[in-house]
């Protein structure tokens, strides 16, 4: 394998990019006519252009990403996360095509990937599962059925994705039929399948995940677990590695189950067990994740392993180069998704152009990023901006590394989420590890709320920063009370001389 073409965008196209470099092994980007400028098309040794603005005209096409590996003479494919990542059919097309598919054989995508599937496969294999329906709902009546013999509340969830996309809560009949029309239209625009199904909801549980990996002679292994829990609208906006409520017994335990997983569907390469935790200490299998998660980096630093490297390895044909008994944890890291969003406007991307950026840096620090001053987020792709992740020796330790190094990022341009990342780690609730999936909509984000309301909008050097910085003088009052809020805990106590240091 000496070329990899990297069929993928952002953060995680430039991440792929800087392990292949260090083995030695030619990139290849693609790039959509929106991402021409990007940062991981500059980084690649050779770039083919795909054309188009949209997923489907770019990401998506298969068609476009195989012709351009073939004319580039790339060995192998990685996929990274979303897009074409867990399509079984993508994975067959490429090996079909005489590359290397850096990922799981299509068979364990098929069996994993649909999470209906694995559910099934799951509780085949007497593997504790979230009641729910055993295949996809083909209509609403099926889906009110399930519910009314479950009880609500009831989650409708895209089959062949993640990420929180083609997932809703519904909490009567009288909303379910539109929740799951429009959890069907989100699905089939995110993944090309509109297939759901429908579980019973769990009030209040912890969702961790689990990070296996498989060679192709037989062996697997679990790298300990992720707390994922603090989420908004499904998705994870901090995660992190171990997991306070994970004693040395249940990890040995949901390890050993996520492994047993793996072997079922003769998985090989990287792979994501999701478990959601309740409070009594059992735990039920949620889904698999057949790639490489955006969280991964939290496992790298506690393990010290690279685990694109891993992938490449294991892809190549070759034996895992560890053992269960190797794998030791060490420290805490902690991970914060960085996405141009408004927070208080329900999470709404907030497009634009970064103006204005000074990430953090310092000991312990690690951000992962497809960005540079100047790039420009688009409509079309998901805003995250960056992954910026602290290790510590211990929780403590990591969290307020991880505050210190929020409190140093300033971005200028978008609005951004640091402002309540920040306000989410000083809180009691992420500080004791006692909260769940729904502690930011249930406690954090109304707690936020009040945070802003009640902050003093002055005249003084940071409204006029801000107003330079974004080439533009806000009159929304509201508008202007969030950007003060989103930044300035990152300033509060930096002084106004660093503050003009910081505009040059």
């Amino acid at each position: 394998m000496k070329s990899v073409l990297i069929a993928n965008r952002g953060e995680i196209a430039v991440r792929v990019a800087r392990t292949c470099r260090e083995m030695g092994i030619r990139t290849v980007a693609v790039y959509s006519d929106v991402d021409k400028n990007s940062l991981h098309v500059l980084e690649a040794d050779q770039t083919v252009a795909l054309g188009g603005s949209t997923p489907a005209e770019s990401y998506l096409d298969q068609a476009k990403i195989i012709d351009a590996a073939k004319r580039t003479g790339a060995d192998a494919i990685h996929p990274g996360y979303g897009f074409l990542s867990e399509n079984a059919g993508f994975a067959e097309r490429v090996e079909k095509s005489g590359l290397i598919w850096i990922g799981p054989p299509a068979s364990a995508i098929t069996k994993m990937g649909s999470k209906t599937e694995a559910r099934a496969l799951m509780i085949d294999a007497k593997v504790p599962v979230v009641p729910g329906t055993r295949g996809a709902v083909s209509n609403a009546q099926e889906a009110i059925e399930f519910a009314k013999k479950a009880g609500f509340p009831v989650l409708l969830k895209a089959a062949a994705g993640g990420g929180g996309k083609g997932m809703r809560v519904v909490r009567n009949e009288a909303d379910l039929e539109a929740a799951l029309g429009a959890a069907q239209r989100e699905a089939k625009s995110a993944f090309g399948d509109d297939a759901v199904y429908v579980e019973k909801y769990l009030e209040e549980p912890k969702h961790i995940e689990v990070q296996i990996f498989a060679d192709k002679h037989g062996n697997a292994i679990y790298l300990g677990e992720r707390e994922c829990s603090m989420q908004r609208r499904h998705q994870k906006i901090i995660e992190e590695a171990p997991s306070a409520a994970v004693s040395p017994e249940l990890r040995k335990s949901m390890g050993e189950t996520a492994v047993m997983a793996a072997k079922a569907c003769g998985y090989a390469n990287a792979g994501t067990c999701e478990f959601l935790l309740d409070k009594t200490g059992a735990y039920y299998f949620l889904e698999m994740n057949t790639r490489l998660q955006v969280e991964h980096p939290v496992t790298e630093l506690v393990t010290g392993l690279d685990l694109v490297r891993l992938q490449i390895e294991v892809a190549r044909g070759n034996k895992l180069p560890i053992k269960q008994e190797d794998v030791k944890l060490r420290g805490h890291a902690v991970e914060v998704r960085v996405y141009a969003e408004d927070v208080l406007g329900g999470f709404l991307p907030s497009t634009g152009k970064l103006s204005l950026w000074r990430p953090p840096s310092g000991p312990g620090l690690r951000e992962d990023t497809g960005m540079y001053e100047g790039s420009e987020i688009s409509r079309f792709y998901d805003p995250m901006i960056s992954k910026l992740i602290a290790f510590g020796e211990n929780r403590e330790a990591a969290i307020d590394r991880m505050l210190r190094a929020l409190s140093e990022y300033f971005i200028a341009g978008v609005m951004t989420n640091i402002g309540f990342c920040k306000f989410v780690l000083e809180r009691d609730e992420f500080r004791s590890g006692n909260f769940d999936t729904g502690t930011i909509e249930r406690i954090l984000l109304p707690a936020y709320r009040e945070y802003v309301e009640n902050c003093e909008v002055q005249p003084d050097w940071l409204a006029a920063a801000i107003a330079l910085a974004n080439r533009q003088y806000y009159t929304d009052v509201t508008f202007f009370k969030r950007s003060m809020a989103d930044v300035q805990s990152g300033w509060k106590t930096a002084g106004r001389a660093a503050a003009l240091n910081n505009h040059g």
